[in-house]
Formats: C-alpha cells, structure tokens, sequence
C-alpha cells in the first residue's frame, strides 16, 4: 500500500503543476496589467507550495513526485483556449480559473477531513495550499 504520505504529497503537486499550467495557458490572453500582475503573483504561491513538496518529497519516497499527464495538460490548454475563444475578458478567466481551484478546494479538503495520519509536516503543507486556494477564490472573484 502506498503511503499515505506520498499520496497526499503526490495530489498537492499535481494541484500545484495544473494550477499554474492554467495560469501559463491563459497569460498571455490577458490584456489588463494589473490583472496580469495579479495571476503571476498567483503563480508564484502555487510555485511555493510544489517548491515545499519538492524539498520534502525524498523524506517518503525514492520516486519523483507525480505531475498531471499530458493528457490532462493538453485537455486543459484545449478547454481554456475554446472558452476564451469568444471571450477572453477578466470575468471570464477568472471564472475558468476559479472552476480548476475549486476543485483543488474540494480534493484538499477531502484529504485533509480523511487521513488524520499524515504526518504532521505534510498535513501544513496540505493546508496551506487549501488555505492559498481559498484565498485565490477571493482575489479572482474581484475580477468577475
């Protein structure tokens, strides 16, 4: 059985590495400066948080910590370019974004509520990227 550890280390880099594949794939559809400024400060905390995994991850595995699939990578540049065809205002990035982060929410929540065993330094750095989710939530809904 793998450990619960990795596991959870595994999903929070994932969340991470599509967090900010979402905000690589819509940068340059944005046009406003400050809204600009905002999702690279947004970027930024997602590279933080995998940053942390990173530095941790060889404490629980000899693997490399698991990133999202070219698949989902491809279905995420595909989905944002075909919604943001027609319109690529604030409002409508922020609502692409905002729909990825809420998942990130639900999942992290998820494995915060059930899997009380994690280790202690794993379980910060879980609640920390929830917490900077919920936190992104409220800054892109500004932009709405």
């Amino acid at each position: 059985m793998e450990d619960i550890n990795v596991k959870v280390l595994d999903e929070v880099n994932k969340g991470t590495t599509m967090g900010m594949e979402a905000i690589h794939f819509v940068s340059d559809k944005v046009g406003d400066e400050r809204f600009k400024k905002v999702l690279d400060g947004e970027y930024g905390k997602y590279k933080e948080i995998a940053n942390r995994v990173d530095d941790i991850y060889s404490q629980y595995t000899s693997k490399q910590p698991q990133e999202t699939t070219l698949m989902n990578k491809m279905m995420t540049w595909y989905g944002v370019n075909m919604k943001t065809m027609n319109d690529q205002s604030n409002s409508k990035i922020s609502e692409l974004l905002m729909q990825g982060t809420n998942m990130g929410i639900i999942e992290g929540r998820r494995l915060l509520n059930n899997n009380p065993s994690i280790d202690a330094e794993v379980k910060q750095i879980l609640n920390d990227f929830v917490v900077m989710q919920e936190d992104s939530v409220e800054t892109l809904k500004k932009y709405l």
